[in-house]
């Protein structure tokens, strides 16, 4: 950052039973307010030569002549109707002065000849005081307001961190209105921006995780964009807007700018701090914190309209979070759709803890809507028409949309207030083609079984009937098998399939190949469960829920196999069941022959 030194002499302002004044032996005849500080300082004696009051080498104390009038054209004239003679020191109010107390203690120091340093920092306030108090070059030769817009020119806008941090300055005291030093603030800004990395030869901030500085290392393509991220939003806007209007930049360079910028502004409710505040912040009637929602629903609404339409512009973890942010500041709907949207296109590359958007009004419990949303979108695409090679990528996406959900539902099933039919529902947003395996989606029915001990029979064959028991993996078949919160017609579903491969393991094993399983004894099994079930009347509770949703055969007739599990299975280990009935038959026939 570049300084510039003015003035020579000591500082010799100090503060008194809360007065600003200056160390003279001359009494003070002007006393200037500025909001809440009074100064107590002097004015120029009209009589006297502007030429020797405005010299150094006069001795002030002896000569009563003081250059503040001087240099002030706005002083001047408020107190052009003052008498000289006057005892009592002149009441000047300057409340609306830019800048406050600050910017006009540094004009009233150079008016003084006592030392100041301008810089990047205070440039910004000092010029608008200057150019407020009228030190023009009118008014006097070699004045401050001249001396200001040449270091801001020649120094200011040549330095990239300076630009920044003399258009964060301008923006805050006056808005757009002070469009002379804002606009070629962001015109410098957007300069350096556009420029190649290896033409950047300033400083920069860049402190990614991970990255370490290194002499003669490239300069990152993404170097600006944290220093830039120190700007209020709308300035912020206004610089993205024109670099993109550019067009000669990529549009995931400008998505990771959002990211930088999101990352700094807006909480993320995930975190554990964030949680504890959410809850302060929606619960709380005060002002405060009205306003710290409303600042960050409106930085969040300005990100998200400034995304980039290409796809890969920003990452689904990105979306994810700016959705959850919007839950939090309860954001407009149109924001909330937009987010939804882009992040069901991109879900393949988010994360499970992604997926956990707590709501707006229980920060602690999640909005399984959203989820429910996003996924729709997700699912949507594959409506579409595409080429092989998208289906290919589209299929791939599936299938790790399919183990990120499910490991997102071991979470939710933690929760011990959260619903059973919220948790089928949810369960159900995958299309059962979107599960090339349910080992996951047993791990998740199993916890939330274990955390809701008090499910009764008939949830417990509805959870359970969404396991696809032909889609779990030998390890994980066994070890439901011999799960005793599994129903128990889903155990025997298991030992069905089971038998199954095992069968079909030793038919291939006695032909040297691999054969289609023997379904002769697996559907005997199944006939003589269901001829069981017949026979045992069904709870109102169970009918119920088997109307929840249609399942194979083998899954049907397993209701009511209690009784039979026992014999069909001791049966099927002995003797392939469609075997036996072949040799009954013959029993039979010849029984009638010899009655015969």
């Amino acid at each position: 950052m570049k300084y510039m030194k003015l003035g020579t002499k000591p500082d010799t302002f100090y503060t008194e039973e809360a007065i600003r004044s200056v160390v003279s032996d001359v009494p003070a005849d002007l006393i200037i307010h500025v909001n809440n500080t009074k100064y107590q300082l002097h004015k120029l004696k009209f009589g006297q030569h502007y030429e020797n009051a405005a010299s150094d080498d006069i001795d002030c104390n002896q000569a009563y002549k003081f250059p503040l009038l001087l240099k002030c054209g706005l002083l001047q004239r408020l107190c052009s109707d003052t008498d000289d003679g006057d005892e009592e020191p002149v009441p000047v109010a300057l409340h609306d002065i830019p800048g406050g107390e600050e910017a006009f203690e540094l004009c009233a120091k150079f008016c003084y000849g006592i030392s100041i340093s301008i810089s990047a920092a205070n440039l910004v306030p000092a010029m608008l005081a200057a150019r407020f108090l009228r030190m023009t070059e009118a008014v006097a030769k070699g004045n401050l307001v001249a001396k200001l817009e040449t270091f801001f020119d020649s120094c200011v806008l040549q330095g990239w961190k300076d630009s920044v941090a003399a258009l964060q300055a301008a923006w805050r005291i006056s808005g757009w209105s002070e469009s002379r030093i804002v606009q070629p603030c962001i015109d410098s800004i957007v300069e350096k921006i556009l420029m190649p990395p290896s033409k950047v030869t300033w400083s920069y901030t860049y402190t990614r995780p991970g990255y370490t500085r290194k002499p003669h290392q490239s300069v990152p393509k993404d170097w600006w964009t944290e220093d830039i991220s120190e700007l209020d939003i709308e300035v912020f806007r206004s610089v993205i807007s024109t670099v993109r209007a550019s067009r000669l930049l990529p549009p995931p360079l400008i998505g990771e700018a959002l990211h930088v910028y999101a990352c700094k502004h807006l909480v993320d409710p995930l975190r554990a701090g964030a949680v504890a505040n959410g809850c302060v912040l929606h619960q709380a009637q005060s002002s405060a914190a009205e306003e710290t929602l409303a600042k960050q629903r409106r930085v969040l609404e300005s990100i998200v309209t400034m995304i980039p339409g290409e796809p890969g512009s920003v990452t689904g973890r990105f979306l994810l979070r700016l959705l959850r942010v919007a839950n939090y500041v309860s954001a407009s709907s149109s924001t909330r759709a937009q987010l939804i949207r882009q992040a069901g296109s991109q879900l393949d590359e988010v994360r499970a803890a992604d997926l956990l958007i707590p709501l707006p009004s229980d920060p602690q419990a999640y909005d399984v809507g959203a989820v429910e949303a996003v996924v729709e979108h997700f699912l949507a695409q594959f409506q579409r028409p595409a080429a092989p090679d998208e289906r290919r990528r589209m299929s791939a996406a599936m299938d790790k949309v399919a183990r990120i959900f499910d490991e997102c539902l071991r979470t939710i099933a933690l929760d011990r207030d959260f619903p059973v039919a919220k948790f089928v529902d949810l369960v159900e947003c995958l299309p059962d083609i979107a599960r090339s395996d349910h080992d996951s989606l047993y791990y998740a029915i199993d916890i939330y079984l274990k955390e809701h001990p008090e499910l009764s029979k008939a949830d417990k064959k509805r959870l359970c009937r969404l396991i696809d028991c032909r889609k779990l993996s030998p390890d994980v078949r066994a070890q439901a098998i011999s799960n005793d919160r599994m129903p128990l017609r889903t155990i025997v579903q298991l030992l069905f399939v089971e038998q199954e491969r095992t069968m079909g393991a030793a038919a291939g094993a006695s032909h040297g190949a691999a054969v289609a399983p023997d379904r002769a004894s697996v559907d005997a099994i199944s006939r003589l469960a269901a001829r069981t079930n017949e026979d045992e009347p069904a709870s109102s509770a169970d009918h119920k829920s088997d109307v929840h949703r249609p399942r194979r055969d083998h899954t049907r007739v397993a209701d009511g196999a209690t009784a039979a599990m026992t014999r069909s299975l001791s049966a099927s280990t002995k003797t392939p069941v469609a075997g036996r009935k072949e040799r009954t038959t013959e029993e039979r026939g010849s029984r009638m022959r010899n009655k015969e």
